[in-house]
């Protein structure tokens, strides 16, 4: 069983509209111990009718007032998401020394400064070098920044690709990959486990199970899991999936963190 969620959305963020309260009682109804919410603050997003920014003051507040009240329930851990971009290195190295952050998801939501949410901002590319040049982009994020825990649903592109998972194989990009992962296991930062694949119909949780593997095969050890939920019922989607996925891939623990220090726990 899995008893964690680390990436959860709340209200604070511009894609969810449900109060951080219900989302905390649907995960003491599901038996979890641990939940973090990972509420967006990505700054500089392209035109688009969400606001992605982050009132980070009432965000805490709340949180914090609510971790009180269920603090015999439920342990809430205080996180964020990081929509990472070149540009705004220098503004998320000052703003995540600014807060007591339990735990820093960094992610890569858009493409050249594009949301691929929108099919006609890749309707002239193919989903191959789509997916590349996304790759490519974690890759420059990992070698510039370095201040949070976890890289997030690292080919969370595939979602938006023409054809999706038909022409995705990750042989084709391994050799980055490699890069990737070892770039992220010599500063000390993790992957996710994301689940939002599944929820999204692609087969599988991001990252695909072959980068998993790859990921430790190569010595990483950092895992973190979570449902990307941004509603109730999306809090730990298909968590019975994991343990004996994770198991395959040569995991036999995966972690949290509290005060941006990993803390590992059993797959059982």
């Amino acid at each position: 069983m899995i008893y964690t969620d680390c990436h959860l959305h709340s209200s604070f963020s511009g894609d969810s509209d449900t109060p951080m309260e219900d989302m905390i009682r649907r995960g003491i109804r599901l038996g979890l111990r641990t939940i973090c919410f990972t509420d967006h603050m990505d700054p500089e997003f392209p035109e688009s009718d969400v606001d992605f920014g982050l009132d980070t003051q009432a965000y805490a507040s709340r949180l914090m007032e609510l971790k009180d009240k269920y603090k015999e329930q439920i342990e809430i851990l205080f996180g964020v998401e990081f929509g990472l971009q070149s540009q705004l290195t220098g503004f998320f190295s000052r703003y995540e020394k600014a807060w007591p952050f339990d735990f820093i998801i960094g992610s890569s939501h858009l493409l050249n400064g594009t949301d691929p949410y929108y099919p006609e901002n890749l309707a002239q590319t193919s989903d191959q070098e789509i997916y590349r040049s996304y790759f490519e982009s974690i890759l420059y994020n990992l070698k510039h920044f370095d201040g949070f825990q976890v890289y997030g649903h690292l080919d969370y592109i595939v979602r938006y690709g023409r054809f999706r998972t038909k022409y995705y194989r990750c042989s084709d990009y391994m050799e980055l990959f490699d890069e990737i992962f070892r770039t992220a296991i010599e500063k000390g930062i993790g992957i996710e486990i994301n689940t939002s694949g599944l929820k999204y119909g692609l087969g599988f949780a991001h990252p695909h199970p072959e980068l998993l593997k790859r990921y430790r095969e190569l010595g990483g050890e950092l895992l973190t899991i979570g449902s990307d939920a941004h509603q109730p019922e999306h809090i730990a989607y298909d968590f019975q999936t994991l343990p004996p996925l994770l198991k395959a891939c040569g995991f036999s623990y995966y972690t949290l963190f509290r005060d941006r220090k990993p803390v590992f726990l059993p797959i059982e």
